[in-house]
């Protein structure tokens, strides 16, 4: 939550900083420290969701290069979360249905070698079924 909604407005969510493939380790070790980080992350999202302004609603931002319209980036975010939800309560089966867990580098380096485009988020993974 914190990379994406960090910069919400001027910066794609794939933040430098950020180290996907280590975000679902188990490190957390006491259930206060699991509010705690789920307080911290839900806090940036509607700190960011508070700040929005009629004109900020206009803007187009990126999410791995591909445009979006303020609604459609908050759409896709609030999508995403419960599907990480599924993972973690059942992370013995854990199956991926985008990113392989390891694979991020390979990617995102894929998604940004790509121009900005614009469209709809599930195109691929529609095209791929097809396949």
């Amino acid at each position: 939550m914190f990379s994406r909604w960090t910069n919400f407005l001027t910066t794609d969510g794939e933040k430098e900083w950020k180290n996907r493939d280590t975000e679902f380790e188990n490190d957390i070790t006491t259930r206060e420290e699991l509010l705690d980080k789920w307080e911290e992350g839900w806090n940036c999202l509607f700190t960011v969701l508070n700040s929005l302004t009629t004109a900020d609603m206009q803007q187009e931002i990126y999410i791995r290069n591909q445009g979006h319209n303020i609604t459609e980036a908050i759409n896709r975010q609030l999508a995403h979360y419960p599907y990480h939800i599924g993972q973690i309560a059942t992370h013995n089966n854990w199956i991926s249905l985008s990113i392989p867990k390891g694979n991020s580098n390979t990617y995102n380096t894929n998604k940004f070698s790509k121009p900005k485009q614009k469209g709809h988020f599930t195109v691929e993974y529609l095209n791929k079924k097809k396949e």
